[in-house]
C-alpha cells in the first residue's frame, strides 16, 4: 500500500510543469531488453504526446569518462551506442551526456528544471532497475514529482524490472501511458 494519495498526486500532473526523461534507449540497451517489440511503441506513444503538449524531452546518454578516470570497477570497455533512430531526438530535445546511474549526478540536470519551474519528471527508458529507480529515488529527495511511466520502462533483466515495479509503486506514481498522457491533454 502506498502512502501516498493517489488521485492528489495525479493532480500535479500537467503539461506546464513536466518533463519527459527518455533514459538509456541506446542500441547495445534496447537489444538487451526482454520486452523490445513492446517497449519501443509505447515510448513512442509518450514522445509524440510529449511533443504534441509542448512538455520538454530529455535524453540522457551514457558517456563514459577517459577510461584513465573510471573508477576501477568499470575499466572495461562499453560501448551503449547511440541513441535507437526509432525515438531519436528532435530539433529541441536535450541530450544530456552523463557517465553516472543519476540523472542528477555530475549534470545540471536539476538546475535546468528549477530554471523552467518544472516540478514533474516522467522516467522512461532502460533500466528499470538501474538508473531510471535511482534517479526517480534522488529526484523525490529532492523534491521532484517522479512518475514512472511503466509501460515504457524495461530491463535486461525481466524479474529484476518487475521488483523495482513494485518498489517504486510503493512510493510513488506508477501510471500506465494513457494516464499520463490524460493529464497532458487535459
Amino acid at each position: 500500500m502506498a502512502w501516498f494519495n493517489l488521485d492528489e498526486l495525479k493532480k500535479h500532473i500537467r503539461k506546464d510543469n513536466s518533463v519527459l526523461v527518455v533514459w538509456d534507449v541506446q542500441e547495445a540497451l534496447v537489444n538487451n531488453i526482454f520486452n523490445k517489440s513492446e517497449f519501443i511503441p509505447k515510448l513512442q506513444e509518450l514522445i509524440d504526446s510529449a511533443r504534441k503538449n509542448n512538455v520538454p524531452i530529455v535524453y540522457t546518454k551514457i558517456t563514459p569518462l577517459p577510461e584513465r578516470f573510471q573508477p576501477p570497477y568499470m575499466r572495461r570497455s562499453f560501448n551503449p551506442g547511440d541513441i535507437v533512430k526509432e525515438v531519436y531526438p528532435k530539433e529541441g530535445d536535450v541530450i544530456l551526456n552523463k557517465n553516472t546511474a543519476d540523472i542528477f549526478v555530475g549534470t545540471n540536470f536539476e538546475l535546468m528544471l528549477r530554471n523552467i519551474g518544472i516540478t514533474t519528471i516522467v522516467f522512461t527508458g532502460i533500466a528499470t532497475d538501474i538508473g531510471v529507480e535511482t534517479s526517480a529515488r534522488h529526484a523525490q529527495a529532492l523534491g521532484f514529482l517522479p512518475v514512472i511511466a511503466k509501460e515504457a520502462v524495461s530491463s535486461g533483466d525481466k524479474d529484476a524490472h518487475e521488483r523495482s515495479l513494485a518498489n517504486l509503486q510503493r512510493l510513488m506514481l506508477v501510471l500506465p501511458n494513457s494516464e499520463i498522457i490524460n493529464r497532458w491533454n487535459s
